[in-house]
């Protein structure tokens, strides 16, 4: 016992320095100088993606129809967040979007299950402020994210170029035609002031649109009638042709300025997709189904001829105080004979109300 005693010191010591020696090392170790530590396992982070208009570029025209519509039945945005989640648990998290100085704040929330993607596309209300541009100007974007606790995760601005409320964008083979419905404003009141005017090119004073007791052929009649009147009325007006299409970006080649009728109807002057959207504006206004009819470098308008008709009357506009109604009318029909089918884009404004594409603000 006495020895074991006098040993017990170096017993401690040995035992001590056997806690100390190295472990072999395993997979899930990491050395850390004389020590072997576990390490923390690793939790991929959530990926984002952002894009703003086309090509950066955010036309009032599109801005204004994505607004109007639901969030989960939107083409497409005027800026949108691409998140995917490679972790191993769901991704709950929310978005918030708005152009500063030029939008309201919009929304979402993300929930995401494990590996899964999405698109997220954003439409926030602008301010009055951006119907009012006319021309070219920078913007930035920004966009927040956070976590269901309040958390911000992600932060991003994005620069953006605001094209004019003017200028609409076309795109290839005129594949967004429909939204030149966006310029058909049957409500201006210098739209209004026209038809009262008009109105008094008309034996009876008046401009009724489509009749239902009236039969086909009268219907017809009338809505000649009705078309010469308004013609007549804007040439005594002074309303004529000037091109004034001109616009900037990067869209040069498919995008174009078109004129408001307000404005068309305010400088008495129009080129021939102006005068087109100013017609359709009159016809609508009457409750008359109107078209606008574009061609490579042309368009004209058209209004259909009775109340569920398939045909319908097409005036050359950009003859409008020039000619009269008469060899308008005979333009249009020699001019649009020319092209094939396939070359000629109708738009008819009341499918385009359908589909949701109304006048801008």
């Amino acid at each position: 016992m006495r020895l074991f005693a006098q040993l017990r010191p170096w017993f401690n010591l040995v035992l001590f320095l056997g806690l100390l020696a190295p472990a072999h090392a395993s997979d899930n170790t990491a050395d850390r100088g004389d020590l072997r530590v576990t390490p923390a396992p690793r939790h991929p982070s959530p990926e984002y993606k952002v894009t703003a208009g086309m090509d950066g570029e955010i036309y009032p025209v599109f801005a204004n129809y994505a607004s109007l519509q639901k969030q989960n039945e939107r083409s497409f945005g005027v800026l949108s967040v691409n998140v995917s989640n490679p972790g191993e648990t769901p991704l709950r998290q929310r978005i918030a979007v708005k152009v500063a100085g030029w939008s309201d704040q919009e929304i979402q929330r993300v929930d995401l299950a494990p590996g899964a993607s999405k698109l997220y596309m954003f439409a926030p209300t602008f301010l009055p402020r951006l119907y009012n541009n006319h021309e070219i100007i920078a913007a930035t974007a920004q966009v927040s994210i956070a976590d269901i606790s309040g958390a911000s995760v992600y932060e991003t601005t994005l620069p953006v170029r605001l094209r004019s409320a003017e200028d609409m964008y076309w795109g290839s083979n005129f594949r967004y035609a429909p939204f030149i419905a966006s310029w058909v404003t049957p409500h201006d009141l210098r739209v209004e002031s026209v038809l009262g005017r008009a109105k008094n090119f008309t034996v009876d004073h008046r401009l009724p649109g489509y009749e239902s007791w009236k039969s086909a052929a009268q219907q017809e009649q009338e809505t000649y009638r009705e078309a010469r009147a308004i013609f007549t009325a804007l040439k005594r007006m002074g309303v004529s042709y000037v091109k004034s299409s001109t616009t900037f970006g990067d869209h040069r080649n498919v995008s174009e300025r078109v004129r408001m009728p307000r404005v068309s109807l305010g400088q008495n002057s129009a080129n021939c997709i102006d005068a087109a959207v100013m017609y359709a504006s009159l016809f609508e206004n009457l409750g008359m189904d109107a078209t606008v009819v574009i061609v490579p470098g042309h368009a004209y308008a058209g209004v259909r001829l009775a109340k569920d008709s398939g045909k319908f009357l097409f005036l050359d506009v950009a003859l409008t105080g020039l000619t009269t109604f008469e060899a308008a009318v005979a333009s249009a029909e020699k001019g649009m004979a020319r092209y094939a089918p396939n070359s000629v884009k109708k738009v008819l404004i009341q499918q385009a109300r359908d589909s949701g594409i109304y006048p801008m603000p």
